[in-house]
């Protein structure tokens, strides 16, 4: 039997994408290894693998004491970091390097987007340590729900039955593009707007005095939910007529397959990343003009269809079926590659 110990405190915070991807992968492999496998989660008991998705010191110095295999989620670099947390400069440098060491630290790094690959290798991460390994999302927690059931999800919310209504969902920060999200909603009345999540890092969010400023005086038209538990956000997917993520930097937004999961139109700003995992799924622009002019193109239902079906189809790139198997095999490549050196890395 195969222990796998899977390593997280994404959970000491609520409202973003770690915790989500770690729920979805936990539950995925737990259910569907096979029976050579048992996964548990932040045991002490000894383990064949250890799967870090956070990278808390104390995990850093037990993957220098193990003799398993270690596996580190690459959830975010160094230059991600900058544009989400505020902290004092040399804070932040020290912060960075400690990242970089710790992905060092381990056999194998997966990374949820394979544009993320060469800028690993560019912080001196030999590239056959690095695997991509998309995210995934259960589609029996989100899926597209009637007519009936969106108006009553709108109804709770407090929104309009009848307006048009675009969803944002993610952290309130600079780097998600909360400012050019009122920006567009201001240039859009006849529309409604909806973001959904909060300042889960508190103060230390970059740009949270301007932010807050901003929250509290936002566009009429303009709903800001604070942070929605999981379990309802099949919900306000389905309520929206778009799902409109305006990030300037990401990795793999869970969002944006949870949104697809409903088979709600995409619409992002036009990044180097989205074309390798979302090519021909989504629509882009590059600023507030170019928003604007997409969410007024998609309110006309021949091409708010067209965007339907290209969504829908994006999910079925990527099933439970065809994400596990990627696990099942870099599970099986791993075991015999432990690499007991470690206590040789510095900063």
């Amino acid at each position: 039997m195969i222990c796998i110990n899977m390593l997280s405190q994404a959970g000491l915070t609520k409202g973003h994408g770690v915790l989500s991807a770690f729920e979805e992968q936990t539950k995925l492999v737990s259910e569907g290894l096979g029976p050579d496998y048992t996964v548990v989660v932040n045991s002490w008991k000894k383990a064949d693998i250890l799967h870090f998705h956070t990278i808390n010191p104390t995990y850093l110095l037990r993957s220098w004491a193990t003799s398993a295999v270690c596996i580190g989620y690459v959830h975010f670099l160094p230059q991600t970091l900058e544009g989400s947390i505020r902290l004092p400069r040399p804070i932040q440098k020290l912060l960075c390097k400690y990242v970089l060491l710790f992905y060092r630290s381990m056999d194998r790094l997966i990374v949820v987007n394979p544009s993320f690959i060469p800028k690993l290798v560019d912080c001196g991460i030999p590239k056959e340590k690095i695997e991509y390994i998309p995210n995934f999302v259960d589609d029996e927690k989100f899926y597209p729900m009637s007519e009936e059931e969106r108006m009553a999800v709108r109804r709770e919310f407090g929104l309009d039955t009848e307006k048009f209504t675009v969803l944002c969902a993610g952290q309130m920060q600079k780097r998600k593009g909360f400012l050019d999200f009122l920006e567009a909603a201001r240039r859009c009345p006849d529309m409604q707007f909806v973001w959904a999540g909060g300042f889960s890092f508190g103060k230390m969010t970059d740009g949270y005095d301007e932010i807050s400023r901003a929250a509290e005086n936002p566009p009429a038209n303009v709903t800001l939910t604070g942070i929605v538990p999981r379990e309802k956000m099949n919900g306000l997917y389905n309520a929206a007529d778009v799902f409109f993520l305006p990030s300037y930097d990401e990795l793999f937004p869970m969002t944006l397959l949870e949104a697809m999961c409903c088979h709600k139109p995409i619409l992002v700003r036009d990044l180097d990343l989205y074309p390798c995992i979302l090519e021909g799924y989504y629509t882009a622009a590059s600023d507030v003009d170019g928003f604007v002019g997409q969410l007024r193109a998609l309110t006309d239902p021949a091409v708010h269809a067209a965007a339907t079906a290209r969504s829908a189809e994006g999910h079925q790139r990527y099933t439970k079926e065809a994400v596990l198997s990627y696990w099942k095999n870099c599970y099986a490549s791993l075991l015999p590659q432990r690499q007991p050196a470690r206590g040789d890395l510095h900063l």
